[in-house]
């Protein structure tokens, strides 16, 4: 298919409904080509303009955001003012809809699922985070004053890998550098005297498969969320003895507040990013008792001294005692650099928001970029899903009849590589949370819908304030829905559907594009 080029992007109808509802403005952006987009998204607008369906389509589409796998329901709903019993909503699908069924976002967290619900999940992370840092979002603003650490804790190593290195100077280096003619047991290079890029296939890659630990390395994965409790609860202990107080005064001192997400290695190991917030005994806001150079030291030294013994999965197995790796950074917000980014900037509130909002979003990533296996976390999948077997074959021998056994929940974390903890998590009161977003959210387009119906213009005054507060909606939701399926008709639909969020993606790094040349 070939067509004009648009000189507006943000009329043109694959991309108006979505970008400019969420991002209007902002500056001009570089014309949208119809023919550079994907061949399947091609095939499905070619045939959607041919019916003149496009048009019915697109409105569908941008109602979910141009879900991946929108989920598909029919029944029915009323909303009524609990006071009046006036009812002010009422919908049905048979009735209010052309293809009978309501389509609702998917919500999947993972990019590599659906990248406009994985944008929606990414923008409420870095809200979340960012209230946490600056405030906002019922944080007060004095929070920005609290001692605040960057920490990544790692895994240990399992055998050595295929990576990527830098020199000093920050140069890329050679992977492994060792004499080519040393051999492991198994008769294989010891080292490897190749530089390695991003993307390359062979990162992650054991340099002999037979000596790396399989075994090991999917049993630490399975009792990381473990490790990451202990590691909170270590560094508690570790606070209040620096205070001087018994550990359960600590609160008359101070409040430990977190945010943290887990990312995916190279290798198929899970490692921790957390933003650790030191306040004072009244909470967000209140002057903490010490500085964040000393936080620092505090988590490091919390994270160098967890341990957790894991119990075998079988007979032929072993104990072993699992801890992070040697590779564990802590460094203060706002005085230090992001620990992988190779640069030397001050890392901000909002670079840290958006680094661990992204991540948040990555999967295990079993296949590359352009769909092909990676074999080495095809065979930690395999893995962990033989250790399943082994330990139920055993019949869990660490249990009595009837109770759960430590390893029963192994095989199905297998897609997860062995990890079976959550990929975001916060304290309490670090900050807002998701679902009071997701809430907000829902409140606004209720509050929309009452205002198209009055004819009455959407009172704005203290709006955030309003939707953020404690629900005390009078309406009562009255509903009865069943699932119908999941996903577009088509897999060209579900293609142009990820072509318009990925543009939607595009223009939001535009924006970023033009606010940082404007701050310059």
């Amino acid at each position: 298919m070939t067509g004009p080029v648009v000189a507006d992007p943000l009329q043109h109808p694959l991309v108006s409904s979505y970008v400019s509802a969420v991002w209007p403005g902002s500056g001009a952006l570089p014309a949208v080509d119809p023919t550079t987009l994907p061949a399947d998204a091609r095939t499905a607008l070619s045939a959607r303009l041919s019916d003149a369906s496009f048009d019915a389509w697109n409105t569908q589409a941008a109602k979910v955001g141009y879900c991946s796998h929108p989920v598909r329901l029919v029944g029915s709903s009323m909303r009524i003012d609990s006071g009046t019993g006036e009812v002010l909503d009422d919908f049905a699908t048979w009735r209010d809809t052309r293809a009978g069924v309501l389509m609702v976002p998917c919500g999947n967290r993972r990019a590599d699922k659906c990248p406009a619900c994985s944008r929606v999940y990414a923008r409420d992370m870095f809200e979340v985070i960012r209230a946490g840092l600056v405030g906002g979002k019922t944080v007060p603003a004095s929070v920005k004053s609290a001692p605040v650490v960057f920490a990544t804790l790692t895994a240990p190593s399992f055998g050595h890998v295929h990576g990527t290195r830098r020199k000093k100077d920050g140069t890329p280096a050679r992977c492994r550098p060792r004499d080519s003619a040393q051999r492991c047991a198994h008769g294989r290079p010891i080292g490897c005297n190749r530089t390695h890029h991003a993307g390359d296939a062979m990162l992650g890659v054991p340099l002999c498969s037979d000596c790396y630990d399989w075994d090991t390395a999917i049993v630490w994965q399975y009792h990381a969320p473990e490790l990451w409790r202990r590691f909170q609860i270590a560094m508690k202990r570790a606070l209040a003895a620096r205070l001087g107080v018994d550990e359960r005064d600590l609160k008359t001192r101070a409040s430990v507040q977190f945010a943290r997400v887990a990312e995916y290695q190279a290798r198929g190991a899970i490692h921790f990013h957390a933003l650790v917030r030191l306040d004072g005994p009244d909470g967000p806001g209140s002057p903490a008792p010490l500085d964040a150079d000393t936080l620092a030291s505090l988590v490091a030294e919390a994270g160098h001294t967890v341990r957790f013994t894991a119990p075998p999965v079988d007979a032929d197995d072993t104990e072993r005692t699992l801890r992070f790796g040697s590779q564990l950074d802590a460094h203060p917000v706002l005085t230090s650099r992001l620990t992988d980014a190779g640069q030397t900037e001050t890392l901000t509130a909002e670079q840290v928001a958006g680094y661990l909002a992204k991540y948040a979003t990555k999967s295990a990533g079993t296949d590359t970029h352009d769909g092909k296996a990676l074999p080495h976390l095809e065979h930690l999948q395999a893995v962990c899903e033989s250790l399943s077997s082994r330990w139920w074959a055993s019949g869990r021998p660490d249990l009595d009849d009837g109770e759960r056994g430590i390893y029963d929940r192994l095989g199905a974390c297998a897609p997860m590589l062995g990890f079976r903890g959550h990929f975001s998590t916060r304290s309490r009161a670090y900050s807002v949370t998701l679902t009071r977003l997701r809430k907000a959210r829902a409140k606004f387009a209720r509050l929309q819908a009452d205002a198209q119906r009055s004819g009455q213009p959407l009172d704005v005054a203290d709006l955030e304030a309003r939707l953020l507060a404690d629900d005390d909606d009078s309406t009562l939701v009255v509903g009865n829905w069943m699932f119908d399926g999941q996903g577009w008709e088509t897999s060209h639909d579900a293609a142009l559907a990820n072509a318009a969020a990925d543009r939607a993606r595009q223009y939001d790094q535009h924006r970023a594009d033009v606010r940082r040349s404007d701050a310059a």
